[in-house]
């Protein structure tokens, strides 16, 4: 009975697999129509929402009624990005970061109630990046390289006089990371390799430094939230495990007792303002779960469940009466919620989906599983177009997140979903290397790149051939940053393994990029070349063998290049060059710069240029090819 009752199930499946005919394609101007929103900044009052919303084509900063009725726009750039950071506590002034066309030099800006803008940490080249109120709100704190372009100081800014004032100057390449409520403490870290770092207490009163990270073995540490008295620092570490855990450590006794663990990485751990809640975050199997966890009791608070969708992040108001969620899914983007502790329903605030697209034509992305080359488990997210079938095969892209160390989740992506929307299966591959699977598995590509973490992209091949509506023919690889240097690797390497290549933005030279960081990058700079291998020692062998640029000889698949030309991590001259030597090898490529991006496309006319000319070579040169 079960085999018939299988057997009607496959024949009814059968009948509703939609034709190619019936699909609804939607163009890369609807779907770079959705809405990007982030953030979530309470204003004093407890009545809207300060958000980063990119509806006018860039991002802008917005307001947003909790009540859902309304929003106001309260930036209007139409070139540089403008992200919101926070509301002052106490009145209508907030604040905003920004750079110049992606160049990452970002600022500290104030934007009072009548519009006027004030440049808070104007100096030229110098990157300044927000760190919190102070208690009584008299204050916030900021870290920059003013001082030093190559580390970075603690301040602390008046907001009367907005005098800043440097409280740690960074001699010992300490990076300033929390500020405890008292004002009295600061957590610093020290990168050591991309497995271990260390983590320090000082207290500002006595002038003291001391070691909190001290262990065996290799170990992570950061710090999460301080108590409010700042009697505990809470912090996350591995240290022990294969995943990362909250511990408290008592600040007078030096006592550490394991506060929170779970069976995947923790990624956030705060407490609300009066400390009537923690808040949880998990990177649970590519998919992120939150816990709201009331102090006193210890009990987990029942918080908005939201069907299809999942909770990504939430923040309380100061009351503790309000709390902010974020919850969207594959199929889509954040939306934003607001929630009374004492009512049943939450109120949505935003529409981010945009209105022409039926969220039925979109795909919900499946975590699978396959084996490497050596059995090793590689996690990955499988797309599948909805009229894939046996007798409908469809092409098929690998997506390689960017890194190396990133992690493609089970979120939404407008590109992704474009490309799926137009018959396209995306397998997005965390190859050995991705965080969220345990410190083991992170290491595993430590000097190893180009070599097992492309086998990993290789191996993926096989598991698409398992698939019975996957063309085999007609497999391509994409990826952008890290995963555009694994594009290039993947041709220069395994050149008859992929039908065509979509860098966006990779390394193509790594002896170049690796000598050319950014000098405010030197507090991980050690711990990069621990991983990557250091340009100006024998490592060098190493690194000019794993370059795609000095093998573009043996690159014989159509090539497609994205670049942005204010780039500081990867350098346009990478681009310029692969394209330049892969072009005398006679085949077709490709290449889009645009003048006003950075390390990654913020504005949509962009987005909409690129990414549609992506799909065009696509279908020209995987799609609609025919077999050999």
């Amino acid at each position: 009975m079960k085999r018939i009752t299988g057997l009607i199930a496959a024949v009814m499946i059968a009948a509703c697999t939609p034709t190619p005919e019936e699909i609804t394609r939607y163009t890369i101007e609807q779907f770079f129509d959705n809405l990007s929103i982030s953030g979530g900044s309470f204003s004093a009052d407890e009545s809207r929402l300060l958000v980063s919303s990119n509806q006018t084509g860039i991002y802008n900063v917005f307001t947003l009624n909790v009540d859902g009725s309304g929003e106001k726009q309260l930036t209007y750039s139409e070139q540089e990005s403008m992200f919101a950071i926070s509301y002052f506590p106490e009145d209508d002034r907030f604040l905003y970061s920004s750079d110049e066309g992606g160049n990452e030099i970002s600022h500290i800006y104030m934007q009072e109630p009548d519009g006027t803008v004030t440049d808070l940490t104007p100096w030229e080249g110098v990157v300044s990046q927000f760190a919190g109120w102070t208690r009584d709100f008299k204050y916030f704190y900021f870290t920059s390289n003013k001082r030093d372009s190559r580390f970075f100081d603690g301040y602390i800014m008046d907001i009367e006089t907005f005098a800043p004032e440097i409280i740690y100057e960074n001699k010992e390449n300490l990076t300033p990371v929390s500020f405890s409520n008292t004002g009295k403490y600061v957590i610093l870290t020290r990168d050591l390799t991309t497995a271990n770092n260390e983590m320090y207490l000082l207290d500002l009163e006595a002038d003291k430094i001391k070691h909190i990270s001290e262990h065996e073995g290799d170990a992570t540490y950061s710090p999460a939230d301080f108590s409010m008295n700042d009697e505990y620092l809470y912090y996350l570490t591995n240290e022990g495990s294969e995943f990362t855990y909250v511990t408290s450590y008592h600040l007078e006794t030096g006592k550490k007792e394991v506060s929170f663990k779970a069976e995947w990485d923790v990624w956030y751990a705060y407490f609300s303002f009066h400390e009537k809640y923690q808040v949880i975050g998990i990177n649970e199997d590519a998919r992120t779960v939150v816990k709201v966890i009331e102090v006193a009791s210890g009990q987990e608070l029942k918080i908005p469940h939201f069907e299809g969708r999942d909770i990504k992040s939430v923040s309380i108001s100061r009351s503790e009466k309000l709390i902010r969620l974020a919850a969207g899914s594959p199929t889509s983007p954040g939306d934003l919620y607001v929630h009374n502790f004492g009512n049943k329903e939450p109120v949505r605030i935003t529409q981010t989906l945009n209105p022409e697209i039926n969220e039925s034509d979109l795909v919900a992305g499946e975590v699978i599983r396959y084996p490497s080359f050596d059995e090793l488990e590689i996690p990955a997210i499988l797309f599948k177009p909805h009229e894939a079938s046996v007798k409908n095969k469809v092409p098929a892209i690998l997506w390689i997140h960017g890194g190396p160390g990133g992690q493609s989740r089970l979120g939404f992506s407008s590109l992704i979903q474009y490309y799926v929307n137009h018959g396209y299966a995306i397998l997005a591959v965390n190859n050995r290397g991705s965080s969220g699977y345990g410190k083991t598995f992170y290491n595993l590509d430590n000097q190893r790149h180009g070599d097992d973490d492309l086998m990993d992209c290789v191996k993926a091949k096989d598991y698409l051939e398992s698939l019975n509506y996957i063309d085999m023919e007609k497999v391509g690889i994409m990826g952008g940053s890290y995963g555009g240097y694994m594009v290039m690797a993947a041709l220069a390497f395994q050149p008859e393994e992929f039908a065509v290549g979509v860098n966006i933005f990779g390394v193509t030279n790594w002896l170049r990029t690796l000598k050319s960081i950014p000098p405010y990058w030197e507090s991980f700079r050690e711990a990069l070349y621990d991983e990557l291998g250091d340009p100006f020692t024998d490592d060098s062998l190493r690194l000019h063998r794993i370059s795609p640029l000095f093998h573009a000889e043996n690159v014989t698949k159509p090539l497609m290049v994205l670049q942005g030309a204010n780039d500081p991590r990867v350098l346009q001259v990478e681009s310029d060059e692969i394209v330049e030597a892969v072009k005398k090898n006679g085949i077709p490529v490709e290449y889009v710069i645009f003048d006003d991006e950075g390390h990654g496309f913020l504005k949509k006319e962009n987005q909409i240029e690129g990414y549609g000319r992506v799909l065009d070579f696509l279908d020209q040169y995987l799609k609609n090819v025919e077999k050999q």
